[in-house]
């Protein structure tokens, strides 16, 4: 369980690192980052000092540090959904789904998508 809020910024790091499989020393973070960022080595280290010390992440010393995410993407998804529904939602799924639906951006195809994994899932 995360205590505390992750920046943005900080959730870049920890996706790299999610999408790595492995870990990952700060010049390797800092090389796949910046095929979307232009951010400097002294950033990068700075998000990972803050992910360190908020306890997301680990470091292990070889070489150098090495970097790996404390949980699973999946989890971290899941804690922050249902941060999400309390937040917004007093905590209803239901009232997320009919907000969801309500929403005039939703196309058919994406209502009976919905439709289908509630159907399939509750069977």
């Amino acid at each position: 369980m995360i205590d505390k809020k992750i920046s943005d910024a900080e959730l870049e790091i920890l996706e790299v690192l999610w999408a790595a499989g492995e870990a990952l020393n700060a010049n390797d973070i800092r090389a796949r980052l910046n095929q979307k960022k232009d951010w400097e080595r002294t950033t990068v280290l700075t998000l990972i000092r803050r992910l360190l010390d908020k306890g997301v992440i680990s470091q292990e010393k070889r070489e150098v540090y090495y970097y790996t995410p404390c949980m699973e993407r999946s989890a971290y998804v899941k804690e922050e959904t249902k941060s999400f529904v309390n937040k917004f939602f007093k905590g209803s799924a239901k009232n997320l789904a009919a907000a969801l639906i309500a929403d005039e951006n939703m196309s058919k195809e994406e209502m009976d998508e919905l439709r289908k994994y509630f159907k399939d899932s509750f069977q």
